[in-house]
């Protein structure tokens, strides 16, 4: 009994069983799909917490691993500005409940319609912050992912066909990391020097070297894989290469046209068949085009039973969830501002959305965050 318990306990993670990087990306696009469904801010808070309750039980000390406070810093930011905007130029939204006045601008014929100033009421607010909340989760459920799937394993797990767009993936995936690393080391400068590192003028300070080294150290990665011949190509006959590209052209059109079914409101019957048309045509397309890489792979990561788990139940939060937005009780995802209502938590997506905790308990452990005495797996094979 206690060997079968054993056995279903996380390891300690190690190289030979590190949890693939994909997995934590569809576990988090999961995520965003499901808050894309939803406006209730109790059904966001708790897909926030579920994302955070998972990154702070997963995420090691990589410097990658320190952007998820990054995202929400920047999701704060945005229901901020999200209510700005809707104070200041106004919103579609007629309300009863008149909170202030602000001096309205006089706007010429042609922009009517447009309204800077003038009355703002409590349901636009309400209305502003329920729309800037759901934009912040899509960005923190992101974060979660840059926070826990290491981007050179990621890159690593390319399919053959887009390892010439490889140089390019390599600077989108690895600045972001790069700036978070970048910022903590020049905070640290400025406090052991007793500059401050707050305000205003700190800021300017820090962000043009911050944003230089960044952009500097991502190129510099993406120009060594260059001279290294990354993304170099063999020859293949003519008809494979444009059923290549109708199938990988066709595939993304089908993927785009069925992620918008999904995000829209009354798009979900179109949106999956779509969507599952659009990947099957698009990983043939990826397959036939791995055909003309030269290029051989050192080790590669396994998608095993745990990557299965955590990418499920990313999935599971998201069928769920858009299958809750169709059946009776699904207005409990979107609360009423006109007129103003409590928002309620709904029972069955509430429980669908605790499915994303399920990789904070089958992901492998960090080797920093993992329990005293714990032994990664195949060390006891490796002492005998």
């Amino acid at each position: 009994m206690l060997d079968a318990l054993r056995a279903t306990r996380a390891p300690v993670a190690s190289r030979s069983n590190a949890l693939h990087a994909g997995a934590w990306w569809l576990w988090a696009l999961g995520l965003a799909v499901a808050a894309s469904r939803t406006t209730n801010p109790l059904l966001l808070g708790l897909l926030v917490g579920v994302a955070g309750y998972v990154v702070a039980a997963r995420r090691t000390d990589a410097p990658w691993a320190r952007s998820y406070g990054a995202f929400v810093k920047l999701g704060l930011l945005v229901i901020g500005v999200r209510v700005v905007f809707s104070v200041a130029l106004g919103s579609p939204i007629a309300g009863t409940h008149v909170l202030f006045t602000l001096p309205e601008v006089p706007m010429p014929g042609w922009a009517d319609g447009v309204r800077i100033g003038g009355r703002v009421f409590a349901e636009q607010i309400v209305f502003a912050l329920y729309d800037g909340a759901k934009l912040a989760a899509l960005l923190i459920c992101v974060g979660a992912a840059n926070a826990l799937a290491n981007p050179a394993r990621l890159l690593k797990s390319l399919p053959g066909a887009l390892y010439e767009a490889g140089v390019a993936v390599v600077v989108a995936m690895t600045f972001a990391p790069n700036m978070v690393a970048d910022v903590l080391r020049l905070r640290t400068a400025r406090r052991l020097r007793g500059r401050p590192t707050g305000g205003v003028r700190a800021v300017a300070q820090i962000g043009l070297p911050v944003l230089e080294g960044a952009l500097e150290r991502s190129v510099a990665v993406a120009a060594s894989m260059d001279a290294r011949g990354y993304g170099r190509t063999a020859q293949v006959p003519p008809a494979v290469r444009h059923t290549t590209t109708a199938l990988t052209l066709g595939g993304l059109l089908g993927v785009c046209a069925g992620s918008y079914g999904l995000l829209a409101a009354e798009g979900a019957r179109y949106g999956v068949p779509l969507l599952v048309a659009g990947l099957v045509a698009a990983a043939g397309g990826l397959w036939l085009g791995g055909r003309r890489s030269v290029r051989s792979r050192y080790r590669p990561d396994r998608w095993g039973v745990r990557s299965w788990l955590v990418a499920g139940s990313g999935a599971a939060v998201a069928a769920l969830m858009i299958r809750a937005a169709t059946v009776p009780g699904g207005e409990a995802l979107h609360p009423g501002v006109v007129p103003l209502t409590a928002p309620e938590l709904p029972l069955w997506p509430a429980l669908s959305v605790l499915i994303g905790l399920l990789p904070a308990f089958v992901a492998p452990v960090p080797a920093g965050a993992a329990p005293a005495g714990a032994v990664p797996a195949g060390a006891k094979e490796s002492t005998r």
